[in-house]
């Protein structure tokens, strides 16, 4: 590449990272994208991975094999350890200094628990590969324990998984973890039945997926209930151990004796949002997302783009946009326009689209709220697999993806039940 041109540096290979690279595909440019793994993340599904109905091929692609046909783009599967914003340079992990003229800052999100960093360890979460293959051997891990259990007490621990925040992400795996013991788990254990599984779901708001109306809300919950999700509103975890899960419900202090419990509840920016906004002095809301005007750039910096779960951007009533991929991908094709006509970064307001709002909530059932118009069940999830496969194109294999995990919904598989690695014995007191 020319050291003549303009230089880009993207900082994250996620939804954002990656539409803004592709946006820039003929720009007069040099492009450095730098991510932690190699992979981009197709992250909808992995609440499937985490089920074992789809494995990490189907959720995850190299993003040098998605950009190989891009010959202004460079990848780097790096950390950045340093930003200078006056010199306009970044310095990754190993010591390699990256330079730009436009920063675009794509760097997403990771899980929060808001303060109780202690909860970490005894929970699993679901941002990463590594999250979802980990929740997969743990879940089939204790239904293996379970098999061989003597104790009735030690047995209900094993087969009892506690699923903390009622958002998109929650109620996705607690619905396809109660179907996977509903009717793909039957006849294949001698020492107790499937239908003791038992999966609990824990939110402490007033009800689930309150990015949805309340009619909207009312009937992903019947759904659950359908497939015995014993859904608890108003229910907020105080304590979580290797051996389960207390939480106030009501005032009173409720226990629940858990072999996996999973910390579906909250995110805050990853960690480079805070040092850049060390390094430049722009101001983050309670989440770490970091404040931008209209036009995505920070204040004082024009030259520096902030996309996605990382920027904390007022929609058009005021509100901060969403964390959905959706937005991320339009406001990196917004910056990359800009870019590309020569400018540091964007000057027009960023005006976004919506699409809608969709949830999986169970097999072939979802919730779709899309421009005013209200769908749920089938037909919802039908509306759900259009708008992954038309409005969440881009990545070879994608489409793929989304078809193989209808069909796993729907008629169930065997090879990603496969435990691949050793792992300790499950969390619990036996």
């Amino acid at each position: 590449m020319s050291t003549e041109r303009r230089r880009v540096a993207i900082v994250g290979g996620g939804f954002g990272g990656l539409a803004a690279a592709q946006a820039l595909s003929k720009a007069d440019v040099d492009v450095t994208l730098v991510d932690r793994t190699n992979h981009h993340l197709f992250q909808p599904l992995l609440y499937q991975l985490a089920s074992g109905m789809l494995s990490m091929g189907e959720c995850a692609a190299p993003i040098r094999g998605m950009l190989r046909k891009q010959s202004n783009v460079r990848v780097s599967m790096a950390e950045v350890t340093e930003v200078d914003a006056e010199r306009r340079e970044l310095t990754l992990d190993r010591g390699e200094k990256v330079g730009y003229d436009s920063l675009i800052v794509a760097c997403g999100a990771d899980t929060s628990y808001f303060g109780h960093e202690e909860w970490q360890e005894p929970s699993f979460a679901l941002k990463t590969l590594a999250d979802a293959v980990g929740l997969r051997d743990q879940v089939l891990s204790a239904f293996e324990e379970a098999e061989r259990a003597t104790d009735d007490e030690a047995r209900r621990r094993f087969l009892t998984i506690v699923v903390i925040g009622g958002g998109p992400t929650g109620v996705e795996v607690a619905g396809q973890l109660a179907v996977l013991a509903r009717h793909h788990l039957s006849h294949q254990f001698s020492g107790f039945d499937p239908s003791d599984i038992r999966v609990v779901l824990l939110d402490a708001g007033e009800r689930v997926l309150t990015a949805f109306s309340t009619k909207l809300s009312a009937k992903a919950a019947r759904s659950l209930a359908s497939l015995s999700v014993d859904v608890r509103e108003g229910a907020r975890a105080t304590a979580i151990d290797a051996a389960g899960v207390t939480y106030d419900h009501g005032g009173a202090t409720q226990r629940i004796e858990a072999a996996t419990v999973i910390w579906a509840a909250g995110v805050h920016a990853a960690p480079f949002a805070g040092a850049l906004a060390e390094a430049t002095g722009a101001e983050h809301d309670r989440g770490g997302r970091l404040q931008v005007l209209a036009d995505c750039t920070l204040p004082r910096h024009p030259e520096i783009s902030v996309i996605g779960d990382a920027a904390s951007h007022a929609g058009s009533d005021g509100k901060p946009l969403p964390g959905l991929a959706t937005v991320a991908i339009q406001q990196a094709r917004h910056v990359a326009r800009a870019i590309a006509a020569g400018g540091p970064g964007a000057t027009e307001p960023f005006r976004y689209f919506d699409k809608g709002a969709l949830a999986v909530v169970g097999r072939g059932r979802a919730i779709c709220a899309v421009r005013g118009l209200e769908l749920s069940g089938p037909i919802a999830f039908a509306t759900y697999l259009g708008v992954h496969l038309f409005y969440l194109g881009g990545v070879p294999g994608r489409r793929v993806a989304v078809i193989s995990a209808w069909a796993s919904t729907a008629m169930g598989r065997e090879q990603s039940r496969v435990i691949e690695r050793e792992l300790p014995r499950p969390r619990v007191n036996v």
